[in-house]
C-alpha cells in the first residue's frame, strides 16, 4: 500500500468527542459529523447526568452512534450507577460506553476507580457490548507508571469474564515516538486489548497547550512548549498532519502494533476537525517533503 493510503486507512472510521456544553453551540451534528459516527459524551465534573442523556438522545436521534462516558469517582453509588445504565440504554438505545476513573480529587461516593465499575457486573446486565477504557500513552500525574501497567494486565483478564468487548482510548498526544514506544511496551506485556489513539484537532497552540496543561500530558507538552517559544506561532491552528502520518507509517509497517483506531479529540471546535479529518479519509491531501501532508480543502 501507499503512504497516502495508509494515512487514508488509519484514520478511517474515526470517533468524535462532544460535551453536554458544546451541544447547545450545535444546532445539529449532521452538519459536521457524517451518519452512523460514533461519538463519546464527556462527563465533567460536578455536571449532572442527566445532561448526558440528553445529549445521547439527541445523537441517536440525529443518526449517531452515542458513548457516554461513567466516570466512577463521579458516581454516589451502585444505585445511581444502575439508573444511570438504565436511563442510557433505556433513552438513548446506548451499548457502548467509556469507563474512566474520572477527574476528581475526592470521589463524591464509593466508587474510586474503572475497575470497581466493571467489576460491578452492571455493565453486562445491561447489555453494554463495547467498554472503551483509559489508555495513557504518557503517563498519568493521578498514577505511577507500574499502577498503571498493573491495571492494564487486570483489564486484560476481566475481558475473558465479560461480555462486552473492551479496547483502550487514549489521551491524545502531539508526537508519535511515545505513542510507538508505549504501545511496544505494552505489548510485550501480554495487552490484547485493541487500542484507539487519541489525536488533537485542529486548534490554535495556545489552545493546546490550555488542554496539554490541564490533563498533565508529559512528553507532548514539552514538544509543545518548544515550539511556543515562536510568539508568532501561537494563534495559528495547528493539524495533526506529522502525528497522523507518523502513527499510519508505524500502524502499517508493524504486524504488532495493538493500533485500531482513532479518537479525535476536537480541542479547537468539532467543524474544523471534521472537516480536515474527512479530507484526510477521502484522499484529499498532498503529501509534502517533510513527512506529512496538506489537506486540498478549505478549512474556514
Amino acid at each position: 500500500m501507499t503512504q497516502k493510503s495508509n494515512i487514508q486507512n488509519f484514520l478511517r472510521g474515526f470517533t468524535a468527542e462532544t460535551t453536554p456544553g458544546s451541544a447547545t453551540k450545535i444546532a445539529d451534528y449532521r452538519e459536521h459529523l457524517r451518519p452512523g459516527t460514533v461519538v463519546y459524551i464527556t462527563f465533567l465534573p460536578g455536571s449532572h447526568f442527566s445532561d448526558t442523556i440528553s445529549v445521547a438522545r439527541r445523537l441517536r436521534n440525529e443518526g449517531f452512534i452515542p458513548v457516554p462516558h461513567f466516570a466512577a469517582r463521579s458516581i454516589p453509588n451502585e444505585k445511581s450507577f444502575n439508573d444511570y445504565l438504565h436511563q442510557a440504554v433505556g433513552e438513548a438505545g446506548v451499548d457502548r460506553v467509556l469507563c474512566i476513573a474520572g477527574a476528581v480529587d475526592k470521589p463524591v461516593g464509593q466508587y474510586t476507580n474503572s475497575m470497581e465499575l466493571l467489576d460491578s457486573g452492571l455493565f453486562d446486565k445491561h447489555g453494554i457490548k463495547r467498554i472503551g477504557l483509559a489508555g495513557h500513552p504518557e503517563g498519568s500525574p493521578d498514577m505511577t507508571d507500574q499502577s498503571i501497567m498493573t491495571a492494564v494486565k487486570w483489564k486484560n483478564s476481566f475481558r475473558e469474564r465479560s461480555d462486552a468487548e473492551l479496547y483502550l482510548v487514549t489521551q491524545f498526544a502531539f508526537e508519535a515516538e511515545p505513542v510507538i514506544a508505549w504501545d511496544k511496551k505494552l505489548q510485550a506485556e501480554g495487552n490484547k486489548l485493541p487500542i484507539q489513539i487519541g489525536i488533537p484537532g485542529l486548534a490554535t497552540l495556545k489552545t493546546l497547550l490550555m488542554h496539554a496543561k490541564a490533563c498533565g500530558i508529559g512528553n507532548s507538552m514539552q514538544f509543545l512548549i518548544k515550539q511556543a517559544r515562536n510568539v508568532s506561532k501561537l494563534m495559528k491552528v495547528n493539524t495533526p498532519d506529522r502525528l497522523v502520518a507518523d502513527l499510519a507509517q508505524y500502524q502499517a509497517s508493524d504486524p504488532d502494533s495493538g493500533i485500531d483506531g482513532v479518537h479525535v479529540y476536537p480541542l479547537g471546535g468539532l467543524r474544523r476537525s471534521a472537516k480536515w479529518s474527512y479530507a484526510v479519509t477521502d484522499g484529499d491531501f498532498t503529501l509534502d517533503n517533510q513527512g506529512g501532508f496538506r489537506v486540498d480543502v478549505e478549512l474556514d
